[in-house]
């Protein structure tokens, strides 16, 4: 078949890469389902006067929705929602599984330094300055993996959206309060990881942490 360009369209993401006449279409193809309808009011027609007398033609039909620009942004807005509420529970698994880390890698870090902790006893440390020295290094351990995870994490959301760029997302949004947020939380839960470690680090029998080889 031969066809006649009658225009160049740039944005492509609603009516595809290229149109043709209805007629044009049912000669050509056996495909008759559609999947989208435009609407366009007359002028000095009221946007909710269009959009019942669409709703009352497609009565018979439940299974179409109709929508006006603004349910159809809000729609798509949706199917991002639903990604990021599955980016976030992929997050909130990384986290539990950063804590059992955090939690094996103080319980050998404690085991290691036995006899360091005896010695530190020996000179005069409380159970309460083991206990928070621990808890800082848990705390430490918690944020500089958060902020490592921050920094990648942006650097790869730059990367997606000027690689997307053409697809039409043009804007980068960082979300600096969450991200402060999500650092908070980090601290908070190095301080839970610590709580079993500095424990036993502070239980420790000085005589017998002393004399630990």
């Amino acid at each position: 078949e031969r066809f006649v360009v009658g225009g160049i369209h740039g944005e492509d993401r609603l009516v595809g890469d290229w149109v043709i006449a209805i007629g044009t279409f049912e000669r050509l193809y056996t495909e008759r389902l559609d999947t989208m309808v435009l609407v366009k009011g007359k002028e000095g027609v009221v946007p909710a006067a269009l959009r019942r007398a669409v709703e009352g033609a497609v009565s018979a039909f439940p299974n179409l929705d109709v929508q006006d620009q603004a349910g159809f942004r809000e729609k798509q807005a949706g199917f991002v929602d639903q990604l990021l509420g599955l980016v976030t529970a992929l997050l909130l698994l990384a986290v539990v599984i950063a804590l059992v880390g955090i939690v094996n890698t103080l319980g050998l870090s404690v085991l290691e330094r036995t006899r360091e902790i005896g010695l530190l006893r020996a000179v005069g440390m409380t159970r309460r300055q083991v206990r928070a020295m621990v808890r800082w290094e848990s705390v430490v351990i918690a944020v500089f993996g958060a902020l490592l995870g921050i920094a990648v994490g942006l650097g790869f959301g730059v990367a997606l959206q000027r690689a997307l760029a053409p697809e039409g997302l043009t804007e980068l949004a960082v979300p600096s309060g969450r991200l402060l947020v999500y650092g908070a939380l980090a601290g908070l839960a190095g301080v839970l990881a610590a709580v079993g470690p500095a424990r036993k680090a502070a239980r420790l029998n000085v005589l017998e942490a002393i004399a630990y080889e």
